[in-house]
């Protein structure tokens, strides 16, 4: 009695102490940095580069600066830079710049298919507002937008659409809440060849939509794309821990997931479904996603399940028999959660969401358990690195700790209190995809 009295003290003393070390996390800016075709003048020493503020951002100044680095508009790797009192951060920046790889002469693109985006929202007209103006800016050439009103409480978005927008965005109301109803309404209503996926919290590269349907034409066994994801701002210290921790980037590395060849360095594919990219940037074939019966409308935000909704669709289309591919080139500025509070929720959600989708995977298609079965081991350890506490770096390290860094370098270390609470969502995922289940019945949705 008197040990565990003890122990929750001691929790509490220790949360105290990760969130006065929270508090004195300073702001990042947020920049990109192109430089140019690549051909040796721009960047030599930053006369050719062309240094921009992220999305919202004010101009560079002095201060640690988090850059996307782009060469000929695409990007090709982000850094953490320092920008002395009085420096020219264009020139600082594009020094470092130069560090970072070449990498292979893009490609060209074929042409892309017509594509409808979904934006699934719910009171937040401000964020959707900003989100839709980058849409509409796309290079693509046939695309439409359908934005789901997702069990609406006031008639602040469709007021929206009809004054700013319309015939330019398709309004569409879906009275149960949930991401994964959501995007199955747009889903149902949609005329263009892929169905891409985003938030009302992002703003699109002007070429996202282009290079996220672009390899579907290239490729007919191609189910499903998703993209790059970095932050729109690092303004809070909650901002810059998720981001420092490896926020939602993938890398700069393209790569393609074939059920028909396993990938031999992801020994629980196609389970870890995310290693392939997040529901803020993803792209499906039409066709197949109907096919396989679209999202499972017990998963998403806006359930008890609480997650997931986005990693069940990646595995449904991989057990298809299609193929997934994950591009850079797709760019979108995520505006993250800027609270510890929102972090507090998002961790809990997180792992609700992981062992909601795999419940429901179970559920929809029980011929998978054996095969799950078979990864437990595997995945029993990845839930551990998952929600691993990593220690604080010493020495030369030090400086890096609190500010992002390069893809997946999670220098920064992330709380105890966020790595239970995941876990703690881990537990009650399943619970928690049932209850989901039980209420859409009650709300008279359909069930799988």
């Amino acid at each position: 009695m008197a040990g565990g009295r003890r122990a929750r003290q001691e929790t509490l003393r220790e949360t105290r102490r990760e969130i006065d070390d929270f508090l004195r996390i300073g702001a990042v800016q947020v920049a990109e940095l192109d430089l140019g075709d690549g051909t040796g003048a721009a960047g030599e020493e930053g006369e050719a580069a062309v240094l921009r503020p992220g999305p919202g951002s004010p101009p560079v100044t002095s201060g640690a600066v988090f850059v996307l680095v782009r060469r000929a508009g695409l990007p090709v790797g982000t850094l953490l830079g320092q920008v002395p009192e009085g420096a020219d951060p264009t020139r600082v920046l594009a020094g470092l710049a130069r560090e970072l790889p070449r990498g292979a002469p893009p490609e060209p693109r074929p042409a892309p298919p017509s594509v409808s985006v979904v934006v699934a929202t719910r009171e937040r007209a401000d964020q959707l507002a900003r989100a839709l103006d980058s849409l509409l800016a796309q290079d693509h050439p046939d695309f439409e937008i359908v934005v789901v009103d997702n069990a609406p409480v006031t008639g602040e978005t469709r007021e929206l659409i009809e004054r700013k927008y319309g015939e330019r965005v398709r309004y569409v109301c879906e009275p149960v809440p949930g991401l994964a109803v959501a995007h199955n309404r747009g889903l149902a209503m949609v005329r263009g060849e892929v169905v891409a996926f985003t938030d009302d919290d992002v703003v699109a590269d002007p070429r996202w939509l282009t290079e996220l349907t672009a390899p579907f034409a290239a490729d007919p066994r191609l189910g499903c794309t998703t993209g790059l994801i970095l932050p729109a701002r690092l303004s809070t210290p909650a901002q810059v821990l998720l981001e420092g921790h490896g926020g939602f980037s993938k890398g700069f590395v393209p790569r393609t997931y074939d059920p028909e060849q396993p990938p031999a360095d992801e020994p629980l594919f196609p389970f870890t479904a995310g290693r392939f990219g997040s529901g803020a940037n993803m792209a499906f074939r039409t066709a197949v996603l109907r096919t396989v019966g679209g999202f499972d409308p017990a998963t998403g935000a806006g359930t008890p399940a609480r997650g997931g909704d986005d990693l069940y669709g990646f595995v449904r289309v991989l057990a298809q028999g299609q193929r997934l591919h994950y591009t850079p080139r797709a760019l979108v500025w995520h505006h993250h959660r800027e609270t510890w509070r929102d972090l507090e929720t998002q961790a809990y959600g997180y792992g609700a969401g992981l062992t909601a989708y795999l419940t429901a995977i179970l559920v929809n298609r029980p011929a998978l358990l054996p095969a799950l079965l078979a990864r437990v081991p595997g995945g029993l350890a990845h839930a551990r690195r998952l929600t691993a506490v990593r220690a604080t770096a010493t020495g030369e390290d030090a400086e890096a700790v609190g500010a992002p860094g390069g893809h997946d370098s999670r220098t920064h270390p992330w709380p105890r209190r966020l790595a239970r609470l995941q876990r703690r969502g881990m537990l009650y995922g399943p619970v928690g995809y049932l209850r989901a289940r039980r209420a859409l019945r009650a709300a008279g949705g359909e069930a799988r």
